[in-house]
This record gives C-alpha cells, structure tokens and sequence, in this order.
C-alpha cells in the first residue's frame, strides 16, 4: 500500500472499557426511547412513560459514570445528544400524538413538530455554548430553563395523571397542547432552574432526608404514577423558587439551599 493511500484511510476510533461502558449505557436509553415509541403505538401507555423515565435514569447514570471512570469523550458527548433528542424530544412527542393530539390533526403533528424542534435547539446550544472562563462560584447551582429529560417528563405529565385521575380530561388536546408549549418555552428559555447537583445539607438533615427517600421509594412501589405526579408537580413547583435564588445570588446575596461550586450544565 502506497503512503498516498495510507493517508487517505480513514483514522480508527479506538475505545477503551472506560469509554465503551458510559456508551452503553447511552444506547440503553437510545433503545428505551425507541421502544416507548413503540409501546405507545400499541396503546401501552404505561410501559411507555416507563421506557422514557428509564431512559431519563440512563441518561443520569452515564455522564456520571464516565466521570467516575475517567471515560469522558467527545465520540460520547455526540452520542449522547443524539440519544436525548430521540428519547425526550422525539418519543414524547410522538406518544402525546398518539394518545391525544392525532384527533386535531395537523394542528396535533405541528405541536408535536414545536416541541421536538424546541428540544433539538436546547441540545444545541448545550453542544456549542461557550463557558465563562471565570464563572461566580454558584453558577453550578443552576440551569438555563429546563434540561430535556425533566422536559420529556413534565410534557408527559398529562398523561401520568390521567392512570389515576382525571383521565378524560387530562387527555382533551387543548390540555395537551398547553403543556406541548410551555414546556418547549421552558426548555428554550433562560430561566433559571435548580441543577440539584451541588447540594449541600446540615448533618442534622441527612436522616430525615434518608427517611424521606425511604418513603418515596415505598410510594414508588405502591402508587406509581402518583408519586411520579408528586414529583414532577415539585419540580414545577421550584421553578419561581430557583428564580428567586438566582435573582439573590446573582447580586451578591447568599444562596439559600445549595452550596458553592464550578458551574455545569445539562442538555
């Protein structure tokens, strides 16, 4: 073989186990979103909401993981943006079309169309923002509007509410359609939302705390969707109170619940 032609063969990309296990576990939710698409399909629409909030604990761990491993990669951090916009912003979009925006039609798919497209721009402005090099020390404590798997959640919750309550009317399009655009705002949005990653409790608190996950553990167990339902109504609920902190800390002031570290993001 000629040097001309060793040149123009493409470089392999060589990866070890440190690389290889985060990547596995982005695939894992790659193929949970696929599958909730399919699930939804079929009128399951429990096991799908399962295969997205399985994807959204696969999409935790394997960041993590990599960092753990020391296995963090650029080749990792493409296809973890890939996986994420099928997963919280194609799937959702297409379960919300099948359980209840098919029966507006065209108006049904646009919503569908915005809520995809909204997640696709949050992906890639976390791909290509620039960090501050010298960022205040509670940057970390925040998000700039709503990270995509929360979003795939929150734009779900209608239908996790309508397993136990209210179901006829949280499947009317109309409320469908206003948690489609105020959650693809959200996402979009600079609004500033607790990260939840640097948090930092009084020794005093770590008991009751453990007790309290204890218990929603239990409810998880027991009531499912309700404590679901719970959780992302908190979330909805810390969104002002993130605004609030924020609006503080960003004028000198003291942060009320987290403590101080390098900032980060999340798609």
């Amino acid at each position: 073989m000629s040097d001309e032609q060793k040149l123009k063969r493409p470089k392999r990309i060589r990866l070890s186990l440190n690389v290889m296990i985060p990547n596995m576990l982005t695939l894992l939710a790659l193929c949970s979103g696929l599958t909730a698409i399919r699930f939804a399909y079929e009128g399951r629409w429990e096991h799908a909401c399962l295969a997205i909030f399985a994807a959204a604990v696969l999409d935790a761990l394997d960041g993590r993981i990599a960092r753990l491993l020391k296995g963090t990669s650029k080749f990792g951090a493409e296809l973890d943006s890939l996986a994420d916009i099928l997963s919280f912003g194609v799937a959702p979009g297409m379960m919300l079309y099948f359980w209840s925006l098919e029966t507006v039609g065209r108006f049904g798919w646009i919503l569908v169309l915005i809520y995809a497209m909204a997640c696709a721009l949050r992906l890639a402005r976390f791909n290509t923002a620039t960090e501050d090099p010298n960022p205040p020390s509670w940057a970390g404590n925040f998000f700039a509007g709503v990270p995509a798997p929360m979003a795939a959640g929150l734009v779900l919750l209608p239908m996790v509410i309508s397993f136990n309550l209210f179901g006829d009317f949280m499947r009317r399009p109309e409320v469908v359609a206003v948690f489609v655009l105020l959650v693809s705002f959200l996402m979009v949005s600079n609004i500033p939302t607790y990260s939840f990653k640097k948090v930092k409790l009084a020794p005093s608190l770590i008991l009751p705390l453990m007790v309290a996950v204890g218990m929603i553990i239990a409810s998880m167990v027991s009531a499912p969707w309700v404590t679901l339902s719970g959780i992302l109504a908190s979330y909805i609920i810390s969104i002002p109170l993130a605004i609030r902190s924020h609006r503080i800390v960003s004028k000198g002031g003291t942060p009320d619940l987290f403590s101080l570290g390098p900032p980060e993001d999340e798609a």
